[in-house]
């Protein structure tokens, strides 16, 4: 894991993850962009850009409220998605990806296409073994 300093604490800050290494910081966020619901949340705001709460609901079929509502504040405070609030009754929440959240929703997408695009290689494996 590389590191530079840091501009508020003076400790190194990694500038590039090392996701094999037990105790680097990547481990963590691989884990939470890999997640169903992250993958499934990354991609559609990549394909439709801000939506509402109840429109994720809704593209991504089976996810509880409580599921959705606890991804998308890890998506938050890892830097993908922002949450965007108008202070209106019913409150009015949109969420979009950020520029951090759009490079890597572009490599989930590229993925999502790939397991998609084999899913058929994948069942004849499966019903051969």
């Amino acid at each position: 894991m590389q590191a530079s300093p840091s501009a508020d604490t003076g400790h190194p800050l990694p500038t590039r993850g090392a996701l094999f290494a037990s105790r680097c910081p990547s481990r963590q966020l691989f884990q939470h962009v890999t997640s169903l619901w992250a993958v499934l949340i990354l991609v559609t705001l990549r394909d439709e850009g801000r939506l509402r709460f109840s429109d994720l609901r809704r593209r991504a079929e089976g996810v509880s409220e409580k599921m959705l509502a606890q991804t998308l504040q890890t998506l938050a405070r890892d830097g993908l998605i922002e949450r965007h609030a108008r202070p209106v009754v019913p409150p009015h929440v949109e969420y979009t990806l950020t520029p951090l959240g759009q490079d890597i929703a572009a490599h989930v997408h590229a993925l999502v296409d790939c397991v998609e695009g084999n899913l058929m290689r994948s069942l004849q494996a499966q019903t051969a073994s």
